[in-house]
């Protein structure tokens, strides 16, 4: 559905979206080692080079040969835990997912249209020594660094969400809409923040932020978006408002899910390719929603969550950034040039108690924030091949 973070909890927790480039070329392409795949996803195919692999690094490259918008994942064997993902992969376009996967079953599933189950494979991963590459002793320092302040990053922003809430839920209930609207953009950040972290959870994020344009015929619509509508009927159109007692039942829910998420987080442990795929799942989130101002169809506080969005990719990429200057000193220094000119934009939009309204940019306004999101996506997308 959207990009997501890798995570290995238990065992294998929940995670991760991986980078991702276009039209993927050179001596790494796929197919160069038994690491390394090709998938052709068309409408009703999703066809992978292999389906076995040794443990370490794993690239797909995926391209569209259909005529829709189409996504690739590799699942857990439960088919719910997503492990990694590549998302919004236009017809003609080709975009490559790396990760780092360690001995298991899993699936593949390309999604045409991105909806649905997708079009699923058995996928093995058997164990390998040699795809275990071992860290020097300062290396290892500071990804353990980097890992614990991304896990307290992530929980901190979780209780945050929670709090806030539960406020706006109870302010929602109450009927005081006017402090539950001004509330709404600002409880949401924490959820944008650690967004492929939250999607990671198959069954609480489509209960929790779908969209309703994401719905399948007959399906049940519930969460944030649900409430937005309701708190923003000038702007839907010809809409019943909900009743009093269908407020509370789907308030009562979207808290209900935030508290279950909330503990879930507190188990969970991030593997570094994990945190690097999720810096640009983030943005590949502002690309696919925020900056078209799709995601806050009613009330058009897109900004909020593109400045949340980016706040998340760069606390990831920042704890990551000595290991990256390490490896690729350019590639640091251009990440962290472009993460700032990026801001520089949505600085610009700023107002007393927040952003501009999606609806009062200018064409020019978004094009320069669409094409700074994707100079910065560019390389990003490069981050995950530098640090594994």
């Amino acid at each position: 559905m959207r990009t997501t973070l890798l995570l290995t909890g238990v065992l294998l927790a929940a995670p991760v979206l991986a980078g991702c480039t276009d039209n993927a070329t050179g001596s790494d392409a796929a197919g160069s080692d038994d690491r390394s795949f090709t998938v052709a996803a068309s409408d009703d195919a999703c066809d992978v080079s292999g389906s076995q692999a040794p443990s370490g690094a794993l690239r797909f490259d995926v391209t569209n040969t259909g005529s829709q918008i189409t996504e690739f994942y590799l699942l857990a064997d439960d088919g719910l835990r997503i492990i990694g993902e590549v998302e919004n992969i236009g017809p003609g376009v080709s975009r490559s997912l790396t990760i780092k996967a360690p001995a298991g079953d899993y699936l593949t599933a390309c999604k045409p249209g991105m909806r649905g189950d997708g079009i699923r494979a058995a996928f093995t991963v058997t164990a390998s020594d040699d795809g275990e590459q071992q860290l020097s002793a300062s290396d290892q320092q500071r990804v353990d660094e980097a890992l614990a302040g991304y896990r307290l990053y992530v929980r901190d922003q979780s209780a945050q969400l929670l709090d806030k809430t539960a406020r706006f839920v109870a302010l929602y209930k109450a009927g005081q809409d006017d402090r539950a609207r001004a509330l709404y953009p600002e409880a949401r950040t924490h959820w944008e923040r650690i967004e492929t972290v939250a999607e990671s959870f198959g069954d609480l994020d489509p209960l929790m932020d779908a969209r309703e344009a994401d719905l399948e015929p007959g399906e049940d619509w519930t969460g944030w978006h649900r409430l937005e509508k309701d708190l923003w009927p000038a702007e839907a159109g010809a809409y019943r408002a909900m009743t009093p007692a269908q407020r509370a039942t789907y308030a009562d829910d979207l808290l209900a899910n935030t508290r279950t998420l909330d503990d879930r987080i507190q188990d969970l442990d991030y593997t570094v390719d994990a945190v690097a795929n999720g810096s640009r799942g983030l943005l590949e989130e502002v690309a696919s929603g925020k900056v078209t101002g799709e995601e806050e169809t009613w009330s058009h506080t897109d900004l909020w969550d593109f400045q949340a969005n980016v706040d998340g990719a760069r606390v990831a990429f920042e704890g990551l950034e000595p290991i990256v200057a390490d490896h690729d000193p350019a590639l640091a220094e251009q990440l962290t040039t472009r993460f700032e000119q990026l801001q520089v934009l949505l600085d610009a939009q700023r107002t007393a108690d927040g952003f501009r309204l999606y609806t009062d940019l200018t064409q020019p306004e978004v094009k320069a924030l669409a094409d700074a999101v994707n100079a910065l996506s560019e390389p990003l997308s490069h981050l995950t091949a530098a640090i594994v």
